[in-house]
């Protein structure tokens, strides 16, 4: 099955000499390292070179370190790389979710990517999208090994990586693939890069926007909701919703923020009867774009100057609406 899948994917690519790789907005490790090891994947098979670029913001600490590791593979977008006679795959994303830059009227040749499928993704030369994968990941450590790839141990770690925090250590959303690519990465990782990864340094900002957070947090039965106010970077959310899934008794979290002209939402869940991307594919509704899987997803919202602490008031009740929470329940806070 992989063997085939990849003769697919390179026949896709065709004649090209290069490509441009495009992960989502704000890439994380899962996307970081599926990007990477493509880059690789057609490097190694169709002597293509490959150009990896993002259009968003990478930072969270760990993000940046393994970036930094990875010898900075990922360099920001511009005009100039949206050639139109290169051709453009994406990686843990797919068009019209809103995360990432493929133009409108861009058709992309190759989309690798584990989330839910999207109509617009049908458009494609070649699409692989599994969502029962755990992570993107997975599958691009199946190509890499289904064409014989040598997976260096820095390539290893950046997908191990990417499969263990898309996975919390495969304790969500993991498949049997998922697993059995864990373990076998496990054996060719870079351990002491791994730890400092994990262990990046944080600026004083982040324990100031984590104290705001645990302030503004309120609890709804099993929900947990906060709005972290303005944000030095789009992923905090994601990156206080993973923290603050982890108090007792909670089974869903949903943290907002703004950044720049948008309001960010992130949702996680431990939840296995909902489905964290549809949920907030229902609250984002038509105000913007969203999108995820069972047990994690975001999305985002224009702000055209509305208050962004009033729209995500408006959203957190949408989402206790949605999620069957009385509307007279006071919300209790943490701290």
């Amino acid at each position: 099955m992989m063997r085939k899948r990849l003769e697919s994917l390179l026949k896709a690519v065709g004649d090209a000499d290069r490509i441009l790789i495009l992960p989502h907005n704000d890439p994380d490790p899962d996307a970081i390292a599926s990007a990477v090891a493509l880059r690789d994947l057609l490097a190694h098979t169709l002597g293509i070179e490959g150009q990896i670029a993002y259009k968003g913001f990478i930072g969270r600490a760990e993000n940046r370190a393994l970036v930094r590791y990875l010898g900075r593979p990922l360099r920001r977008l511009t005009s100039a790389d949206l050639d139109p006679s290169v051709p453009i795959a994406l990686v843990d994303t797919q068009p019209g979710t809103g995360n990432n830059a493929l133009p409108p009227d861009r058709r992309a040749t190759i989309i690798l990517d584990h989330h839910p499928e999207c109509d617009a993704a049908n458009d494609a030369e070649f699409a692989d999208l599994r969502s029962e994968m755990g992570a993107t990941s997975t599958m691009l450590t199946q190509y890499l090994r289904a064409a014989k790839v040598d997976l260096t141990p820095s390539l290893s770690t950046a997908l191990f990586y990417g499969i263990k925090t898309d996975t919390m250590g495969l304790s969500r959303g993991a498949g049997k693939e998922d697993r059995k690519t864990y373990f076998y990465l496990q054996r060719r990782i870079d351990i002491d890069a791994l730890v400092q990864i994990e262990r990046a340094l944080v600026p004083v900002e982040y324990f100031q926007s984590l104290v705001a957070t645990l302030q503004a947090a309120r609890m709804y039965d099993r929900v947990l909701i906060s709005y972290l106010g303005w944000m030095n970077y789009p992923g905090l959310a994601a990156e206080m919703a993973d923290l603050l899934l982890r108090l007792n008794g909670i089974r869903w979290v949903v943290c907002l923020g703004a950044y720049k002209d948008e309001l960010i939402l992130s949702v996680r869940t431990e939840d296995q009867r909902r489905s964290a991307g549809r949920l907030a594919q229902e609250v984002v509704g038509d105000l913007g774009t969203a999108g995820g899987h069972g047990v994690m997803a975001g999305g985002q919202i224009p702000l055209q100057e509305r208050d962004p602490e009033r729209l995500a008031l408006q959203l957190g009740w949408q989402v206790l609406k949605h999620l069957n929470i009385e509307s007279t329940v006071e919300g209790q806070p943490i701290v």
